[in-house]
């Protein structure tokens, strides 16, 4: 069985991973492979980031008893209801029941115009297979169990309060005054409140300490464990 120690340890490995790779993906897109992608998107182009919590998510479900076998990274396509395919990042599935799907997302920079992206996209997928799983798409499977990941970067832009437009009626109170960051937390805490996840995880990690594993405070480390809670029921 993980220790929280051990959890910490690899939580840490896997922050450090993501900064790494996507300093490596930048160098790579600047050099030899030619014309480098605008801004910052050559840093996301060549996938890979999130790899590290895969991999973490994988051994955290093992050690829950469930064998290496059911965990699929590769082969991760299940149907939907509004659309006839989706590719998770990890499915496990046991004796041909889907178990539980997970997601692993990033947001570093462009924060105003990829928070709007990130949230719909996330209800989107959500619905999509609960939808998929009322229909019958998964028999014998009982509801599997869905997780979230998101990881954001720690930055003034993600952490100071931003303005809010409010041209026709104005947004709920608890969006007034909020960073990003905060806007993120509410997200997270009612994507599980509204049933749309079992489980959802935020965390927060500052690009100039994050290829050495650094992460703010307890965010990650607390909701990763009642994220990588998966059991074959």
């Amino acid at each position: 069985m993980h220790t929280p120690e051990d959890l910490r340890q690899q939580l840490r490995s896997a922050v450090a991973q993501f900064w790494k790779t996507r300093q490596a993906q930048g160098r790579k897109q600047g050099g030899k492979s030619g014309t480098k992608d605008a801004g910052s998107r050559s840093m996301v182009t060549g996938g890979k980031q999130m790899d590290g919590f895969v991999s973490l998510f994988a051994w955290i479900v093992q050690n829950e008893g469930i064998p290496a076998s059911a965990i699929n990274v590769r082969d991760t396509t299940l149907p939907g209801y509004f659309r006839p395919e989706k590719d998770w990042d990890l499915v496990v599935a046991v004796d041909g029941r889907l178990i539980a799907s997970v997601e692993f997302k990033s947001h570093v920079g462009s924060f105003g115009n990829n928070f709007n992206n990130r949230v719909e996209e996330a209800l989107g997928n959500a619905t999509d297979l609960n939808t998929a799983y009322r229909e019958g798409a998964f028999r014998p499977s009982t509801k599997p169990w869905l997780g979230y990941m998101m990881l954001l970067e720690e930055h003034e832009n993600s952490t100071r309060p931003v303005k809010l437009r409010q041209p026709h009626f104005p947004a709920l109170p608890e969006f007034h005054d909020t960073s990003y960051q905060r806007r993120y937390e509410l997200f997270c805490t009612r994507l599980v409140r509204e049933r749309l996840y079992d489980a959802a995880c935020l965390i927060i990690s500052p690009s100039d300490r994050g290829s050495k594993g650094g992460i703010q405070g307890t965010t990650g480390r607390a909701r990763l464990q009642q994220l990588c809670r998966v059991s074959t029921r």
